[in-house]
Parts: structure tokens; sequence; C-alpha cells
């Protein structure tokens, strides 16, 4: 017969088994092992980028340098001309007959000259006036040499290879001297114009040996990187104290005619860090506006730490100070962690790291 003082012994033993259990079960997990590395030490650089403006080598305005109505136009808009090649022909009817008359008049003078030579010889007229007769003839040859200056004007030639721009007049405009007709530009090469922050000019010719070429690369408009490398060709006197800019002209060959006077683009200039210190930007974090990490101290406890970055690299911060190369520092869980936390820590080479980090983005 099972009395009621059995029954109440029989829960408190139940209920001293279920805490045992219980308390068993609710044993503290063990602290995760984190991730973490040091800084290393590496040559490596940064790229720096500017918008750019690109000109070709030569580009000139073609106009007329002779009065009269537009005859031929022997190109076309957008076609590339070589040297010598006939562009414009202006009415020559006026300056082939002034040549005729100038040369008429030169005829009869050289005949005069002739006869006072031939008198001259035979003592008949004096040395004086034969020199005043052959200046006279001098003086006609000289404006036949100027008509035929006035009419070589009207046969307008391609001073260089190029590329044409748009015609400014058509065929029976009525030319002016010094009207425009047309621009050409010899894009076998290009002047590529960017401007530079005084800041990194400095450290530009700081980094600069004397007569070393400092070459460039560029990116086009549509974002691919143009087929050929430039360098960096002179660098203008003055900055400009509005902006706190100076430009500098790069030079680029531009065999197969692809870009054209007036694009635009982006420079990639690359500046060299020696011996830079180096940490992965994932162990990094940001509190108002400045960056910290966190370092693993000798009693494995975590202190935040405060750095200042020099240059940012695919994955990697360049750090100007806040560490050393014998720092832990974490690379997981920094927003599951707090300052004076102890941790447990897997420490990884930082050539390890670095490789992992560099294949996960492929």
């Amino acid at each position: 017969m099972i009395t009621k003082a059995s029954v109440i012994l029989g829960l408190i033993a139940t209920l001293v088994v279920g805490g045992c259990h219980q308390a068993e079960t609710e044993k503290p997990e063990a602290a995760p092992i984190l991730e973490a590395t040091t800084p290393f030490r590496e040559d490596t650089a940064v790229i720096k980028e500017y918008v750019c403006q690109i000109h070709a080598i030569r580009h000139i305005e073609v106009r007329g340098l002779e009065r009269g109505y537009l005859q031929n136009i022997f190109v076309d808009e957008g076609q590339m001309v070589n040297k010598g090649q006939p562009m414009f022909k202006i009415m020559p009817n006026i300056y082939q007959a002034e040549l005729l008359k100038a040369q008429a008049e030169a005829s009869t003078i050289n005949i005069e000259y002739l006869n006072t030579k031939a008198l001259a010889d035979k003592n008949i007229v004096s040395a004086n006036e034969l020199a005043l007769a052959k200046a006279k003839l001098d003086r006609a040859n000289a404006e036949v040499k100027l008509m035929e200056t006035h009419l070589g004007f009207t046969d307008i030639s391609a001073p260089f290879d190029g590329i044409m721009d748009h015609f400014d007049v058509r065929i029976g405009s009525l030319i002016e001297e010094g009207t425009l007709l047309t621009t050409l530009s010899d894009i076998s090469k290009l002047w590529v114009y960017f401007n530079v922050p005084e800041s990194e000019y400095l450290d530009y010719k700081a980094h600069k040996h004397d007569n070393a070429r400092v070459d460039v690369q560029l990116r086009m408009a549509n974002g691919q990187i143009f087929d050929q490398t430039g360098f960096i060709e002179t660098i203008e006197a003055d900055f400009d104290n509005t902006a706190g800019n100076i430009e500098f002209r790069a030079l680029f060959s531009n065999p197969d005619k692809l870009l054209r006077h007036g694009e635009t683009g982006t420079i990639l200039m690359s500046k060299p860090y020696k011996n830079a210190l180096l940490i992965p930007q994932k162990a990094t974090f940001e509190i108002m506006d400045k960056t910290y990490v966190y370092v693993i101290n000798q009693e494995g406890k975590l202190e935040q730490r405060l750095i200042t970055i020099d240059a940012e690299v695919p994955h990697l911060f360049i750090l100007k100070e806040g560490l050393k190369e014998d720092d832990k520092v974490l690379l997981e869980g920094l927003r599951k962690v707090h300052p004076g936390e102890e941790v447990k820590i897997d420490l990884r080479p930082p050539e390890k790291v670095r490789s992992e980090l560099e294949l996960y983005t492929e």
C-alpha cells in the first residue's frame, strides 16, 4: 500500500536527479578558436587615378590665305589625309591673270636690261645706268615670285598626315583671307593632360629618380585599358592656386588611330611603397570615421588599437602607424567580441591569409 509519505519521497528523489542532470547539461561552452595573423612587410605599389583630357600631338586650324570663291573640295570630313594631299582649291582666275601680267612686265624689263648691258659693255652708258636697269629687272622678277605665291595659296594641301574634322565652308562659299575651312589632327601620337594635387606631386618628385621614365596607363571611356603604355613627358611650370593642382602631360603612341582629339579617360599611375607594412582589410573596423583593429596581448586578451592607414591595395591596407610586425591581429568575429575579452586564437601565417583572400575574390 502506497502511503502519502512514500509519494512525497519519490517526488523529492526525482527533483534531485533531474537537477543533477540539468547541471551536467548546462556546463558553459568552450570559447571558440578565432583566426588571427600578424602584419607583414612587402614592396608594393598603389595605383593612383586621374581624370584626363586627350589631345592630338598636332591639332591645327586650316584657313584660307587668299580671298576668292571656294572652287573645289578634294577630301571629306573624317578622312585620313597624307602630307601634301590636295584639300581645297580657291578660284584662281584673278591670281592667274596677275601672274601673267607680272611675267609680261618682267619680260619687257629683261629686254631693256639686256639692251642696257650691251651698251654698257661698249661704254656707251654708265655703270650706274646698268645697275639701275638690273635693279628694275630684279624688282620685276620679285613681283612674278609674289604673284606665283598668291596663286599657290589658292591650292590648299595637307601640311602633315592627319584626320579631317567637319567643314566650316562649302563649295561656292566666298572665302576671305583667314577664313576657317576645317581642322586637321595628327593622332599618330597623343598628349594626355591630367591634374595632380600638390601633395601627390611632391610624392612623385620624391620617388622619381633623375632621367628615370615613369610609365602610366590609360583607361578609356568604355572602361577598357588602352593597349599602349605611355610615360610622363613633362610637368607644367606653375600650380593652379585655386585648385591646388599642377598639370602633367603624358605621351602615348596611337598606331591604330583608335583614340582621337578631345576624348577623355583616366590615367593610372603607380606610386611605389618600399617595405610597406600591410594587414588584411577584413581585420579592421571603423568607429566614428576612425579605423581600429583588435590586438591580442600577451595575456590572451583583446585590445582595441587605433591605426592610421596610408593607402589601400586590393584586400590590404598599407599602414602608416599603429601596429608592429609582431602584433597579433584578430581576423574574424570582430563584431562578436569586446575589448578585454579573453580569446583563443589560431595564428595563421600572413602569406597563407593573403593567398586565401586573393582566391576568394577570383
